[in-house]
């Protein structure tokens, strides 16, 4: 039990970004996904008041949300959609082109999230990232 103390003692010492690093290194050991615990375990750690700000700038996903566009580049902003989100179809696309402000992407990477915003943005829609 003493080993078990002297562990939590430790670990509640890391900081956020160091107990993110061993999250990942214990999934990859261990073959499993701790998304949720994660969470819970955080503040349980000591690191409410500190989690909270750098778990906000270390945002790993985002939502592509197509806000507006003019009513003359509905066409090309449609061809970008359509390009965007392969196997959409095209009476899909306008229905969610003509119904901004929606989401066009959705839990997507950093890179995808920029890639999709400039395309749409390059066909004269208006985008947000959120």
């Amino acid at each position: 039990m003493a080993d078990i103390a002297n562990l939590v003692e430790e670990l509640s010492k890391l900081t956020v970004l160091e107990a993110a690093e061993l999250v990942k290194k214990l999934e990859e050991k261990w073959g499993v996904s701790a998304a949720a615990p994660v969470a819970v375990a955080a503040p349980a750690a000591g690191a409410a008041a500190g989690a909270a700000a750098p778990a906000a700038e270390a945002k790993t996903t985002f939502d592509v949300v197509l806000v507006s566009l003019p009513a003359d580049k509905k066409i090309p902003v449609i061809k970008a959609v359509r390009e965007i989100k392969a196997g959409l179809g095209l009476a899909d696309a306008k229905a969610l082109v003509e119904g901004a402000p929606k989401p066009v992407l959705e839990g997507v990477s950093k890179e995808e999230a920029e890639a999709a915003k400039k395309k749409l943005e390059d066909a004269g829609a208006k985008v947000e990232l959120k």
